[in-house]
């Protein structure tokens, strides 16, 4: 799915892993290392992330692959990203860039 968020509240492992093109164990380690990611548990203990836990995931994914911070390093550019300090990277505006011309691409197809 290549970064682009479905409008819903609620997102399965399987959805998210397709959504950041990352297998679902490493959303289940990153979990355990950035305590922002926290998706919900329903009874029969699945994980539902909600649509911040998936545009958080985006910002760690994209510190980890395209910027090459290591986990801790992530975790610090967190943090400043989150005291203010420091925009939010711009490889995050980057990607919100290609999911809104790929929906305009998706709205022109469908006029057509």
């Amino acid at each position: 799915m290549d970064g682009i968020i479905p409008d819903k509240a609620y997102f399965r492992i399987g959805e998210v892993s397709k959504i950041l093109n990352v297998e679902p164990y490493v959303l289940r380690y990153w979990e355990t290392e950035f305590r922002t990611v926290k998706p919900v548990r329903t009874s029969s203990a699945q994980r539902l992330y909600r649509k911040k836990d998936v545009e958080e995931l985006l910002i760690i994914r994209n510190l980890l692959y395209q910027q090459r911070f290591t986990i801790n390093g992530a975790k610090k550019q967190l943090m400043k990203i989150r005291s203010g300090e420091e925009a939010p990277p711009e490889a995050a505006s980057e990607d919100k860039l290609v999911l809104i011309k790929k929906e305009l691409q998706r709205i022109k197809k469908i006029m057509s």
